[in-house]
């Protein structure tokens, strides 16, 4: 389904608004895809490393 004029506008005066939040979203979604798609079982034992490190940062180990 295209977008009309006014839906356009109005997702690039968000994106321009919101820039962080936006960037923020397709790093996520980028990460995730690439998790579920493309990644092996060393890519994810590398990724577990690093998110293990991340929540000791943020002090938040379960």
């Amino acid at each position: 389904m295209a977008l009309t004029d006014a839906q356009r506008r109005a997702n690039e005066k968000w994106h321009r608004n919101n820039r962080e939040r936006a960037n923020y979203i397709a790093m996520r979604s980028s990460a995730r895809s690439f998790i579920r798609n493309k990644s092996t079982v060393s890519d994810l034992k590398e990724l577990e490393m690093i998110i293990k490190n991340r929540r000791a940062e943020l002090g938040s180990e379960e």
